[in-house]
């Protein structure tokens, strides 16, 4: 049969695990989901798999020593161990948030609001989402601390050359977007981290838009702190991973007080639990976690290779596509090599918001606004742009349904 890696990937079979994007369009029409950076359906499997918990299973964890809380805590922690393995990582390292913005913050305020004074610096670049600047943003604005922007060359890449000039002897932090959710840029993040660790810096990589789409090695890269997000990756919402060095996590005081993360408490004073728990306080999201286990193990049978190379050519053909599309203008690498399956663009003459509202009439997907990256959009001279993402589900129906919904939009609005 072969390396299951080289086997392409059938997108249309898949679809029919996804209740989605399997069940007629009211109105008929197949739905043409483009708007999996923003968050992915979900298969069956997990569905159930939640469901079941629920049903056969429902006890709070860690507590219990009947029989219904031990299962319920198998369950629980199995999806850590599915965490932790999807990015080789530590399972002692690997702890349960609400989402990957939740687990950048609790880097910020459990590290960051502690150990930053003034003059320290953190460096970011122009293309991160809100959720890897605010928070450095508050923190600094606290401390003293300045935050200082990497730019982003007009190819849509990071300036190399401007960020070795950044990082230096007064760095602290480097947060950096593994894959940018706007411009689809793949970032060379093992290198930016030699490059931080070389001044004694910690590094964070926010991978929530990696981690789904292509095989991610927390070990390669080499990052003190990792983050992703379930929903994004054929998972539920409410449930984010933070992946740290566990030294870094044992030195970290609690982000959340409460029940779960102490080891003993008295009207003194308290002591924590071990890691991951400690950054867990109170009743966790336990079905989340069921949910997400299930969806790395689904990805997983699918395979992060072929997931990469399928999203590889739907780049490609959606690229392809847009050059068709008259007053088209996209934003970032034209090189699906370089880029991941998110694809940013302006319609001459027509809103990005009307953009959306007319493909939406066509059984098209796709995200207009700013992306939560308004540092970016301003970069780019704009407010706004449309994106367009394809995920492992993504067919070339779904990339001709694009091209052709937004030639007819252009001649809607006149633009033609």
């Amino acid at each position: 049969m072969g390396n299951p890696a080289q086997i392409a990937l059938d997108p249309a079979a898949l679809r029919a695990e996804f209740p989605i994007l399997a069940a007629p369009r009211p109105g008929g029409g197949a739905l043409h989901y483009l708007d999996s950076a923003a968050t992915s359906q979900k298969p069956q499997r997990v569905l159930h798999a939640m469901d079941a918990y629920y049903r056969e299973a429902n006890a709070n964890v860690h507590r219990g020593v009947y029989h219904l809380a031990a299962e319920a805590t198998d369950r629980f922690e199995a999806g850590r161990d599915a965490a932790a393995r999807l990015v080789n990582h530590p399972r002692e390292g690997t702890v349960f948030t609400k989402n990957a913005t939740e687990a950048i913050n609790l880097v910020a305020w459990a590290w960051g609001a502690r150990e930053l004074r003034a003059g320290d610096e953190i460096v970011l670049t122009m293309m991160e989402h809100h959720s890897n600047t605010v928070p450095w943003q508050l923190v600094a604005a606290m401390t003293g601390a300045v935050v200082r922007f990497c730019p982003v060359t007009p190819e849509g890449d990071l300036d190399m050359d401007a960020l070795r000039g950044l990082i230096g002897p007064r760095t602290r932090m480097v947060a950096v977007v593994h894959v940018s959710n706007t411009l689809g840029t793949i970032n060379p993040v093992g290198e930016i981290v030699d490059m931080a660790h070389a001044e004694g810096s910690l590094t964070l990589v926010d991978a929530t838009q990696s981690v789904p789409h292509m095989p991610v090695d927390a070990a390669a890269i080499g990052s003190d702190v990792l983050v992703f997000t379930g929903h994004k990756m054929c998972g539920p919402t409410g449930i984010g991973v933070l992946a740290a060095v566990p030294g870094l996590l044992r030195e970290m005081e609690p982000f959340l007080g409460g029940g779960e993360m102490i080891s003993d408490v008295t009207t003194d004073g308290s002591t924590w639990n071990d890691i991951p728990w400690k950054f867990e306080a109170g009743t966790p999201p336990i079905a989340e976690a069921v949910g997400l286990g299930e969806a790395v193990r689904f990805l997983e049978d699918v395979g992060p290779e072929r997931i990469r190379a399928h999203e590889q050519e739907m780049a490609h053909a959606m690229i392809d596509a847009l050059d068709e599309v008259p007053g088209l203008t996209l934003y970032g690498s034209r090189d699906p090599q370089r880029r991941g399956a998110s694809v940013s663009f302006a319609l001459d003459g027509v809103h990005p918001h009307d953009i959306g509202q007319f493909l939406d009439s066509r059984g098209v997907c796709v995200r207009a606004g700013h992306h939560c990256t308004k540092p970016l959009m301003r970069a780019l001279g704009v407010q706004s742009t449309a994106r367009a993402s394809a995920y492992l589900y993504t067919t070339m129906d779904d990339v001709l349904a694009l091209r052709d919904s937004l030639v007819e939009c252009r001649q809607w609005f006149g633009a033609a």
